[in-house]
């Protein structure tokens, strides 16, 4: 069979209006305009185009106002926890010096029960030092009396009881007693003790027995 020349012009001019040579349509190719940007099925595979910048938007004034409060609140709560310290720190103080009176005042009657309890044990032995001087006034001590009535001092003085009262002192009436006035006496120049009928003992500051003299006058002038 003898093909006509023109057969290879038709199929030419079927193929060039989209119909292959075998009868199958074909859709035409998107056309690209370099105007514009590509649409969503020109975009590469696994790349999504292009989305434009949101536009900046200020704070909107309701969020500052509530960031202004905020700050207010906290200079509040300042303010009182500064408050809270304050009376915190006075109370602190007070209770302190309040515990300090206390220690004292509870050292100073510890020390007055102390002495009050060694007067007590120590006032009936002074009658018996008493004797121990009436004893050395006739004549020394011997043997075991001696050795008894220096023991016996020895224990009283531990215990802070003191003897005061010698010949020759300025009488003092928060110290002595005067039992008589025996006269005046030019070698004095005041009222004086000159003579100790009976000592006188003190524990520390306190004056268990005032000390019982004889005094003399200074002589009148002239």
């Amino acid at each position: 069979m003898t093909q006509s020349p023109h057969g290879s012009h038709d199929d030419e001019a079927r193929f060039d209006a989209g119909t292959s040579p075998e009868g199958e349509q074909h859709a035409p190719s998107p056309e690209v305009s370099g105007d514009g940007p590509l649409d969503d099925a020109a975009a590469p595979a696994g790349e999504k185009p292009d989305q434009p910048e949101a536009p900046f938007e200020a704070p909107a004034a309701a969020e500052v106002d509530g960031e202004g409060g905020g700050d207010v609140e906290l200079e509040d709560d300042l303010s009182r926890a500064r408050s809270d310290l304050a009376g915190l720190t006075s109370d602190l103080q007070r209770l302190q010096a309040e515990y300090l009176n206390y220690k004292r005042r509870v050292e100073r009657d510890r020390e007055l029960i102390r002495e009050n309890a060694t007067y007590t044990a120590l006032v009936p032995i002074i009658e018996v030092l008493d004797t121990i001087d009436r004893a050395r006034e006739h004549a020394p001590l011997e043997d075991g009396f001696k050795t008894v009535a220096e023991q016996l001092e020895r224990v009283v003085a531990k215990q802070g009881l003191t003897r005061f009262g010698e010949a020759g002192d300025a009488f003092d009436p928060n110290l002595h007693e005067a039992l008589s006035h025996i006269g005046q006496d030019p070698e004095v120049s005041v009222t004086t003790c000159k003579v100790i009928a009976k000592a006188g003992y003190r524990i520390g500051d306190r004056v268990v027995r005032a000390a019982q003299v004889l005094v003399v006058d200074p002589a009148d002038a002239g």
